[in-house]
């Protein structure tokens, strides 16, 4: 490629290096706590856990948070033109991400909800099996699959565009959002201490990133960046 073809790229796609450099130091700590011996693991749930039956087919929207979670993020990074709804999404993610974190690793936290056996043998089993395997039972305080589909969720649904436009794009993100916060608590993924601590968090960074005065500084940066990146 030549110079003037990356400088271009670089250009036009330069706002996602944050993403990509955030993802990986946030994959590198988060390995580092799931597979750090834990001495002393302080269990969560009680008994209203107990009384929500495991449910192997909440594995489809458990999953699909991972294209949820995608989509989103590059909706606004590639698509939506007002450039300070993605820096207020990825403002919002990286804050509850790095909570979560911090909370990890000072305060090593699981549960033992998980069933020992199945009831029946079929893909969907067989789904949270390899599940279970990659995804430890430890760490799950607050839930991040909880936080950021609602940080997501939050996004669309205070899209002008969208809700100009698209509506029923705001009324499925609604849908699914609900039906991965329930996959959590189906699959025996979470307790609903961790899917309520995840919905308290969101409302903090909600209130934090999408106050007045910080979403007008992020259209005014968005703003200067635009012009600055046009006329250079």
């Amino acid at each position: 490629m030549s110079k003037e073809l990356w400088k271009s790229l670089w250009m036009k796609y330069r706002h996602l290096l944050p993403v990509l450099v955030y993802m990986i130091f946030y994959m590198s700590i988060f390995a580092y706590v799931e597979n750090r011996p834990n001495h002393h693991i302080h269990l969560l749930g009680n008994g209203y856990d107990n009384l929500i039956p495991f449910c192997e087919y909440f594995i489809v929207p458990y999953y699909l948070w991972f294209l949820y979670i995608t989509v989103g993020v590059l909706y606004f990074a590639l698509i939506e033109k007002d450039r300070s709804q993605y820096y207020s999404l990825i403002t919002n993610l990286c804050i509850g991400m790095t909570l979560f974190l911090i909370i990890s690793l000072v305060w090593p936290n699981g549960h033992t909800l998980r069933p020992a056996v199945f009831e029946n043998d079929s893909i969907f089993t067989r789904l949270v099996q390899q599940l279970y395997r990659i995804d430890t039972s430890t760490n799950v305080f607050p839930s991040i699959h909880v936080f950021n589909s609602v940080a997501v969720h939050s996004a669309i649904s205070r899209c002008s565009d969208l809700r100009k436009n698209h509506m029923w794009i705001i009324h499925g993100s609604f849908v699914l959002c609900l039906l991965i916060i329930a996959s959590t608590l189906f699959l025996k993924q979470h307790t609903i201490i961790d899917v309520v601590a995840g919905l308290l968090l969101n409302f903090g960074t909600y209130c934090l990133v999408y106050s007045p005065e910080a979403e007008a500084h992020r259209r005014q940066t968005a703003s200067r960046n635009w012009h600055h990146n046009r006329y250079k």
